[in-house]
C-alpha cells in the first residue's frame, strides 16, 4: 500500500482544498492529513474560524481522506513520515522547496494550487462584502 501525507489548517474548506486532497489521494492508496491544532495556529499567529475538532470532523467526511491527526509543531514532519510509514509527502506548490529535507525519508511532491481560490481570498471577499453593506 502506498501512503501519502499532507498538512494544513483546512479552515473554510473550499474547492482548492478538495482538489489538493483528491490529487494527493490519487498518488497513493491511503491519505493521512495532518491538521494544524489550535495551539499550533496560535504559534503561527493564524486564526481559524473553526476549532480543531470541527475542522477534523469536516476533513474526516471528505472521501479522499483516510485519517486525520493533529500537528503541534513545525518539527514533527520527519517523525510523522517515519512513524506512519509514508511513501509520498504532498503540499501545494506555494511551499515549493520548503520540505525538500524530507526527500531523505520519502518522495516529496508539490502540487499546483487551484487558481483564483484561497482561504485568505475568501476572508478578504467576505470582509469587503460586509463593508459594502
Amino acid at each position: 500500500m502506498k501512503k501519502v501525507i499532507t498538512y494544513g489548517t483546512y479552515d473554510l474548506l473550499h474547492v482548492g482544498h478538495i482538489n489538493l486532497l483528491r490529487r494527493a489521494r490519487e498518488l497513493g492508496d491511503y491519505l493521512l492529513v495532518v491538521l494544524s491544532s489550535d495551539e499550533f495556529n496560535a504559534i503561527k499567529h493564524k486564526t481559524a474560524y473553526h476549532s480543531y475538532e470541527d475542522r477534523k470532523i469536516i476533513l474526516e467526511s471528505v472521501r479522499y481522506v483516510d485519517k486525520v491527526i493533529p500537528e503541534y509543531t513545525w518539527d514533527q514532519k520527519i517523525k510523522d513520515v517515519v512513524d506512519n510509514d509514508i511513501d509520498i509527502f504532498v503540499m501545494g506548490d506555494d511551499w515549493k522547496g520548503q520540505f525538500d529535507f524530507l526527500k531523505e525519508y520519502c518522495e516529496v511532491i508539490y502540487l499546483p494550487r487551484t487558481e483564483g481560490i484561497s482561504t485568505t481570498k475568501i476572508k478578504e471577499d467576505l470582509q469587503l462584502g460586509m463593508q459594502n453593506e
